[in-house]
């Protein structure tokens, strides 16, 4: 995506010219493992009952804003208040809010890159100074003692478990001491935590940690990223902020009803969740014995893959293969590695055989 051009740059904002716009890098593709989708969709039970809902909604009228009945089903499912949530158009929409309400200038946002871009990006389009605790170059574990010390003057900090693009947990009782140690808000990012062992989850430490935010989506594990459903769970007052700074009516009826048709079934996505985890794991086997190439261990539903002159390889797979694959080459310290969502079995298999070829040519 080209930058602005002279005459736009002379009149946005000093602080937003050189940000860089978030790129998916998205590509028509037979296999796309490139966006960290549920390959399998729904479950036929689950788009039936929302087929079903959907025939009297009232699209002539404005949602709920606030989203309520959807809030109610959330704040059951775990055990809180509807106080304690907050839904919104996506998690995007909710990790900006989280800036426009507890960053903006003069304040300070801790990041732990490499991490989902939009973190900074957004944080900064909010006018927040972002301070980075790079993670460890081997394993991309969070440095704590480091995090711990920058989250001590830090208004928000921002951490992702499992993280993206690198697939690993922050401990739970590293969390603890996270929201201990910081004065303002720690965000959580969980958008992932579904595909990782339950033990990972952390929303339980809400109940002593009154700054502490956790994210979750539909998009994922749920299969909705077409309808763009998250939320968040927090202390109310927290809540109350979020409330404070939304725009009106970002979720629409329809996605709010399929949203409440996916809480009321969400036992019927265990089946998809289960073959998901056991298609990561078999995949991540399989690329591990390719010379040249390294795989790190994932708690999502995608894996960091290290090969020869990866961004020659994407191309290849998407031109040659018509299979995509997300590029992150150009990010500081994941130098020649691309992201693989975790397809179906036969997704899989197209991707393991297509690199087996690539790579027999570069020997």
């Amino acid at each position: 995506m080209s930058g602005l051009s002279k005459r736009v740059r002379e009149l946005v904002r000093d602080d937003v010219r050189d940000l860089v716009p978030y790129d998916p890098g998205f590509s028509a593709c037979e296999v796309n493992l490139s966006a960290n989708e549920n390959a399998y969709g729904m479950p036929s039970s689950v788009r039936q009952a929302i087929r079903h809902a959907a025939r009297g909604v009232a699209v002539s009228r404005y949602p709920d804003p606030m989203a309520n009945d959807l809030r109610d089903l959330v704040a059951d499912w775990y055990g809180v208040d509807r106080r304690n949530v907050c839904v919104g158009n996506g998690g995007d929409e909710l990790i900006f809010n989280l800036f426009l309400a507890f960053g903006g200038p003069g304040r300070t946002v801790v990041d732990c890159p490499p991490s989902f871009s939009v973190y900074a990006t957004y944080a900064e389009v909010a006018g927040s100074t972002v301070v980075r605790v790079p993670r460890d170059p081997e394993t991309f574990d969070v440095d704590v003692d480091a995090l711990l010390e920058a989250a001590a003057t830090a208004d928000v900090v921002v951490v992702a478990s499992p993280n993206n693009p690198t697939g690993n947990l922050m401990a739970r009782a590293d969390v603890a001491r996270l929201c201990a140690a910081c004065p303002g808000v720690v965000m959580l990012d969980e958008a992932y935590v579904e595909f990782s062992d339950p033990s990972a989850r952390c929303d339980m430490l809400l109940a002593t940690c009154d700054n502490l935010v956790v994210l979750h989506t539909f998009s994922k594990a749920f299969a909705m990223a077409g309808m763009r459903v998250g939320y968040v769970l927090a202390a109310t007052d927290v809540i109350d902020a979020f409330a404070a700074v939304r725009q009106p009516y970002t979720v629409d009826v329809v996605a709010q009803l399929a949203a409440r048709e996916v809480v009321a079934r969400r036992d019927d996505f265990r089946e998809t969740i289960a073959h998901l985890r056991a298609n990561r794991d078999r995949l991540a086997a399989e690329l591990s014995e390719m010379d040249g190439v390294r795989v790190w261990p994932s708690e999502g539903n995608f894996l960091l893959v290290r090969v020869p002159v990866a961004s020659e390889v994407r191309a290849w797979l998407r031109d040659e293969r018509s299979i995509l694959v997300r590029d992150f080459s150009s990010t500081p310290g994941l130098e020649d590695c691309l992201r693989v969502t975790v397809g179906t079995e036969e997704e899989n298999a197209r991707l393991v055989e297509a690199l087996g070829v690539l790579l027999k040519k570069e020997d």
